[in-house]
């Protein structure tokens, strides 16, 4: 079977841009990795995730392009992961991290699933709408009442006054 997913760029500006991909089902998320940063024109070299996500997009399990964790802390990586065994008429969403320094974020939905056409290449990419900006759309991660937060370390510290700061200069 064939997987149509719509990748869209998560982002606060007008206009929608995002591009329709036609996968198989048993290629791995790595396929679908590879194919999302051809359509999206990256190089494909950063470092990226997959989460999976529930119906409000909640950030679920990563399941990473490399394996950056220690002994203890093994994560899913993309390559052994077949993209019916996180996707499929159940649970038809994931998030999709690009390049963590500048934090490419995107929404991956499965749109439909159908038969494979015959004489067509997959993965192929169905459609294109938008262009991609130059930089990643910034993330705003404010709380909601800021004020709140911030009472709570309000101690008049001048922090910029190191004589004042009264620590022990020989504390190791």
């Amino acid at each position: 079977m064939i997987y149509r997913f719509r990748i869209i760029l998560d982002h606060d500006s007008e206009g929608d841009i995002f591009r329709d991909i036609e996968i198989r089902e048993t290629d791995t998320l790595e396929d679908l990795h590879n194919s999302i940063t051809q359509a999206f024109g990256f190089e494909g070299s950063e470092m990226a995730s997959f989460y999976l996500s529930d119906d409000e997009w909640n950030q679920g399990e990563e399941i990473s392009l490399f394996d950056m964790s220690e002994a203890a802390n093994e994560v899913r990586l993309m390559r052994d992961t077949p993209i019916n065994e996180v996707t499929h008429e159940k649970s038809t969403r994931l998030l999709y991290i690009y390049d963590f320094l500048s934090m490419w974020t995107f929404l991956v939905e499965l749109a439909e699933i159908v038969e494979e056409a015959e004489g067509t290449d997959y993965p192929n990419l169905m459609f294109v709408h938008g262009q991609i900006p130059d930089e990643a759309p910034e993330k705003s991660f404010e709380a909601e009442n800021f004020d709140d937060y911030n009472d709570e370390f309000d101690d008049d510290l001048d922090l910029d006054d190191y004589d004042n700061l009264n620590f022990d200069e020989n504390w190791n």
